[in-house]
């Protein structure tokens, strides 16, 4: 295989009377395109939180070595019943039917009940999860990138895919089917390149920030004036769990004050700061706009998280806890600023804000709309769900 591979790649057989290009190269290019849309985003979607390694291995290397291990096994059992054992027949039965080619391989092994049912049973499931995860994508895309949307629009989109199969198999059968896939396919082969490009100067941009900030960070410092029972105060804060009204109230109010007097003192040096509160979405936000100039955003958001199990509390009455986090333009910080005295916000401020500065200065040449991500209200609201 790995032999042959770059010739059978480039081989174009512009001299060769064969169809091997057309039926497999071409075509398993235009099929993985075509499923490249929603699977892609549907990956994305529950691989949230890992790294571009772990998402590499768990992606493309864990199902490409599981099926060099499926050819391996089926196939050779294959190839040594025609070659050794003289079960030419199977030759005949692939090429007339593909898809009863595995079970009839199954004829001639041990358990073939067993293992014919459990092939249907991966075959339905295959399928189902297929479909499921595309009408999902379909469903969120359509709807502007919401997460929840109702059931009767999900059950639309899930039949409609299915009419729309069902209509090319029985008007051209599979070949229609395929045929229709890779014509999808090329258009969107172009946004797929455009993409890679986009991906390429984030990866840059995220690595000039990461280096620029890395060594300028400073940890932030809280309760240094607030006595020798400080760590009581805070240590209640560790183990206690507040509920949405108690977040809420300490969003609208400590920390709206403390995020209007950073938006002050920055109005009195001259740098256009505008803070704003979105009730709608739970959250409040101080940014400085410099035209031409990429923003500064320091948004604390409310977020509700499942009760831990550890907890320990008499009765499971509450289910949920929620946190004030950080969120900055590059996304969040996953630390929460509930309880922070306002002197302590003011800080955390003010040290996001230098080290903006410190990466503008470092980074003169990242141009405002390369890293412009645009609120993405619906998109926040189903990654906070």
């Amino acid at each position: 295989y790995l032999s042959g591979i770059v010739e059978r790649t480039f081989n174009l057989q512009a001299y060769t009377r064969s169809d091997w290009i057309g039926n497999w190269t071409l075509f398993i290019f235009g099929w993985t395109i075509a499923w490249a849309p929603f699977v892609g985003l549907f990956i994305a979607k529950i691989s949230r939180g890992r790294t571009i390694r772990q998402f590499v291995l768990g992606v493309m290397l864990v199902p490409t070595f599981f099926t060099f291990f499926w050819f391996a096994v089926f196939g050779d059992t294959a190839l040594n019943m025609i070659m050794n054992e003289g079960y030419t027949s199977l030759i005949s039965e692939v090429q007339n039917n593909q898809a009863i080619a595995l079970f009839k391989l199954f004829e001639n092994l041990p358990l073939t009940n067993v293992l014919s049912f459990a092939t249907v049973l991966l075959i339905i499931t295959f399928f189902v999860t297929s479909s499921d995860s595309g009408s999902l994508v379909v469903d969120s895309l359509a709807s502007g990138g919401v997460g929840e949307t109702p059931v009767w629009q999900r059950v639309f989109w899930a039949s409609t895919e299915g009419v729309v199969a069902a209509v090319l198999l029985v008007a051209g059968g599979l070949n229609a089917l395929q045929t229709a896939a890779i014509t999808s396919a090329f258009p969107f082969a172009i946004v797929i390149l455009i993409a890679a490009v986009g991906m390429w100067r984030a990866l840059v941009i995220e690595g000039h920030q990461y280096s620029s900030l890395k060594s300028h960070r400073q940890s932030h410092r809280r309760g240094v004036n607030e006595g020798p029972d400080y760590w009581k105060k805070r240590l209640r804060g560790l183990v206690k769990f507040p509920q949405q009204s108690e977040v809420k109230e300490f969003i609208y109010g400590r920390a709206s004050e403390a995020l209007e007097k950073v938006k002050s003192e920055l109005e009195t040096q001259d740098w256009p700061a505008r803070f704003t509160k979105d009730e709608e979405h739970e959250r409040i936000m101080l940014t400085v706009e410099r035209e031409g100039d990429l923003d500064f955003a320091y948004e604390i958001r409310l977020r509700e998280y499942s009760m831990p199990q550890f907890v320990l509390r008499p009765s499971h009455k509450n289910e949920h806890y929620y946190r004030a986090e950080l969120f900055l333009r590059q996304g969040g910080q996953s630390y929460d600023l509930y309880g922070y005295e306002m002197t302590d916000i003011i800080n955390d401020v003010i040290n996001q804000f230098e080290n903006y500065l410190h990466f503008r200065h470092h980074s003169p040449g990242v141009l405002p709309w390369e890293m412009e991500k645009h609120d993405e209200d619906l998109q926040d609201i189903e990654t906070n769900k």
